[in-house]
C-alpha cells in the first residue's frame, strides 16, 4: 500500500486519525496523524502496513463496520466502545469511518477517545453528575406537571362560557399544555426506567406488535417491508421493554419522512459479534433487527451524539427517543448502531439469545 499525501490539517488533527487499506485481505495502517502515533505510543514508521487487529482491539465488529462503509459508500458511526491497546486498561471511544473521497481502498478513521477506564473516579464523577441531572430533570418534571393540571382545567371550564371564535384560544390553552405534559412524562420516563425483566421471547412477535401500533398510528402514512428470518432462536429480554424500543426507531423513522417513504425491518442470525458489556462480561451478539428507512439521513452535526440524552434533528424534538433505546439495549448487553446517508438511515439491534434451558422451559410454556 502507498500511503496518501499527508498535510498541516490532517498533522493537527486532536483525535487519533488513521488511513485504512486491505493487504491480502487484512485491515492494514496506510497512514496515521501524530495524535495516532502518540495515542499507540508507536512511530508512524512503525505503524505502517500493520494488521488493525494487532495494533487496537475493539469491543465492536470493526472489520464489517470498515465493510460496510466501503460497500454503501457512507459513514459509520460507534459510539461508545471500548479499544484496548496490548496490555493497556480500555479506553472509551467513539469511531467515524468514512470513505477517502472517491477512493473506496482507503478509509478514514477517526477514534475519538470519551473517558480512560483507569480514571474511574473522573468517570463516575461524570456518571454521578449525568443522574444528577437526570434526577433533578424528573424532580421539575413532577412539580410541573401539578399547576399544569391547574391550568388545563381551568382552561377547560372557560371554554364552557365562550363564543366559538373565543374557545379556539382556549382549545390552544389545553392542547399546548397537553404538549408540555407529554415532553415531561418522557423525562420522567427515561429517568425511571427499571431493570429488564428478561425471558425467552419470540422476537418477530415484538415486531410484529409494534409494527401494527405503527401502521394504524404514527407510521399510517408510511410503507412497512418486513423480511423475517423465520429461523431465529429466543432471544434474552425483557418483552415490554423491547416493544419500546421497536415502536422508538419506528417512530423515529416515521417521523424523519412526514410525506410518507419506505420502512424496512430486517432480522437475521450472525454468531460472530461480542462485545463486552457493562457488567464486564463477554457477550455474544448473534441475533439482529434492522430498521431501515428512506429518509434525508440524521444531519451531520449530530451524527456521532444521536444517543445522548437530549440531542434531536427535529424541530421541538425532545432528544430522549433514540436516548432510551441506548440505555434499554444496553441494560439488556446488547448493542445499537447507526449508518445514515442520505436516502438510507438504517438502526441495527443486536441481541443476546437465550440460554438453551430458557428457551426450553419458553416453548413448553406456549404448548401448554
Amino acid at each position: 500500500m502507498t500511503p496518501p499525501a499527508t498535510g498541516t490539517i490532517w498533522a493537527a488533527l486532536p483525535a487519533p486519525a488513521f488511513m485504512i487499506g486491505q493487504d491480502d485481505g487484512l485491515e492494514c495502517v496506510a497512514d496515521c496523524n501524530p495524535a495516532a502515533e502518540q495515542f499507540l505510543s508507536l512511530s508512524r514508521r512503525a505503524l505502517l502496513g500493520r494488521p488493525l487487529a494487532r495494533l487496537l482491539q475493539v469491543d465492536a465488529e470493526i472489520d464489517r463496520a470498515l465493510a460496510r462503509c466501503r460497500e454503501n459508500r457512507a459513514p459509520v458511526f460507534i459510539n461508545d466502545v471500548g479499544v484496548t491497546i496490548g496490555t493497556r486498561k480500555p479506553v472509551l471511544c467513539s469511531i467515524q469511518l468514512a470513505l477517502l473521497g472517491d477512493r473506496r481502498d482507503l478509509v478514514l478513521m477517526l477514534v475519538t477517545p470519551r473517558e480512560i477506564a483507569g480514571k474511574l473516579g473522573q468517570a463516575d464523577g461524570i456518571r454521578n453528575a449525568a443522574r444528577s441531572a437526570i434526577g433533578m430533570s424528573q424532580m421539575l418534571a413532577h412539580e410541573i406537571k401539578n399547576p399544569l393540571a391547574g391550568i388545563t382545567g381551568a382552561a377547560q371550564l372557560l371554554s364552557m362560557g365562550l363564543e366559538p371564535r373565543d374557545r379556539e384560544l382556549t382549545d390552544l390553552i389545553v392542547a399546548e399544555t397537553q404538549r408540555v405534559v407529554n415532553l415531561l412524562d418522557q423525562v420522567e420516563q427515561f429517568g425511571n426506567q427499571r431493570p429488564p425483566e428478561c425471558r425467552a421471547i419470540n422476537i418477530h412477535d415484538i415486531l410484529e406488535r409494534a409494527r401494527r401500533s405503527a401502521e394504524v398510528g404514527f407510521a399510517a402514512h408510511m410503507r412497512i417491508r418486513d423480511a423475517y428470518d423465520p429461523s431465529l432462536p429466543s432471544v434474552w429480554a425483557d418483552g415490554d421493554q423491547l416493544l419500546q424500543v421497536m415502536l422508538n426507531l419506528l417512530k423515529n423513522a416515521a417521523q424523519a419522512q412526514p410525506d410518507g417513504g419506505q420502512i424496512r425491518i430486517r432480522t437475521f442470525f450472525e454468531q460472530s459479534l461480542r462485545v463486552r458489556a457493562a457488567s464486564g462480561r463477554d457477550v455474544a451478539l448473534p441475533i439482529h433487527v434492522e430498521i431501515i428507512d428512506d429518509g434525508p439521513g440524521l444531519p451531520s452535526e449530530i451524527a456521532d451524539e444521536v444517543f445522548d440524552p437530549f440531542v434531536s434533528g427535529r424541530e421541538n424534538g425532545t432528544g430522549l427517543g433514540l436516548a432510551l433505546v441506548s440505555k434499554i439495549i444496553a441494560a439488556h448487553d446488547g448493542w445499537v448502531t447507526v449508518e445514515s446517508r442520505p436516502g438510507r438511515t438504517m438502526f441495527r439491534i443486536s441481541l443476546p439469545r437465550a440460554p438453551e434451558a430458557k428457551r426450553r422451559a419458553a416453548q413448553q410454556e406456549e404448548l401448554s
